[in-house]
């Protein structure tokens, strides 16, 4: 087994109570999908980031696209870990999910 992490990108953020209770609802029961597979549920990341080059200036933003949150998961391999990621709700909300695996070297 190995751990991955689901790096989100984009999805609409729900805006009434009713719709945050929905969505809620689809990550609670995606979570329990996945089972004791489910390291660290993540969260979603703010609106502002910073990115800090080589040289140590500092930019605005990311680089690219701005990433939504994360989840974290063990899996057997890349491949099933992409297939847990196919039920991830931020797809539903239009977003998209990449998946890495984390390498264990610290």
């Amino acid at each position: 087994m190995a751990d991955f992490v689901l790096l989100y990108t984009g999805g609409k953020m729900a805006e009434t109570e009713e719709e945050q209770a929905q969505v809620m609802k689809a990550w609670e029961v995606w979570y329990g999908t996945i089972g004791a597979g489910l390291k660290d549920g993540g969260n979603p990341f703010g609106p502002s980031a910073k990115t800090v080059g080589g040289d140590g200036s500092v930019k605005e933003g990311a680089p690219g696209p701005q990433h939504t949150g994360y989840t974290i998961v063990s899996s057997a391999s890349l491949e099933t870990a992409t297939d847990i990621a196919k039920g991830s709700p931020v797809l539903e909300a239009g977003g998209s999910v990449t998946v890495y695996e984390i390498l264990p070297v610290m």
